[in-house]
């Protein structure tokens, strides 16, 4: 059986809906909390293990720009994935899953986001 139907493999010209990138950034934010709790863990073991390994982890917290991007990016995929969980959690109980809402709850997902970013930022900074 011969399909007529076009075949496109190129991703970039695919328009996907605003609630597609929710959930897709959703699943990314995820992937982002799991790896970046590696250094969470060791940071948190080096600050238990004696004064001095709590005032390095200090230390490098004020005064390394990386520590504290990668902070700042731990902070903001724990706020979008909580805030696109508890919209997963709402549509779980059948409210606003037709498409006029689902893009309506992926706005205000990605605009509480992004305050929350911009305050874990200046928290950070």
């Amino acid at each position: 059986m011969k399909s007529n139907r076009p075949v496109n493999l190129d991703l970039s010209t695919i328009k996907f809906p605003l609630s597609a990138l929710a959930s897709i950034t959703h699943r990314i934010s995820g992937v982002i909390l799991f790896v970046g709790l590696i250094f969470m863990f060791w940071a948190f073991d080096v600050s238990l293990s004696s004064p001095d390994g709590f005032e390095s982890v200090k230390t490098t917290l004020q005064d390394n720009f990386l520590a504290k991007f990668v902070l700042w990016g731990m902070l903001t995929a724990l706020g979008y994935h909580c805030l696109a969980g508890v919209k997963h959690i709402i549509m779980d109980f059948d409210i606003g899953v037709n498409l006029e809402n689902g893009h309506t709850m992926s706005q205000v997902v990605f605009i509480l986001a992004a305050v929350l970013a911009v305050l874990a930022g200046v928290w950070v900074w």
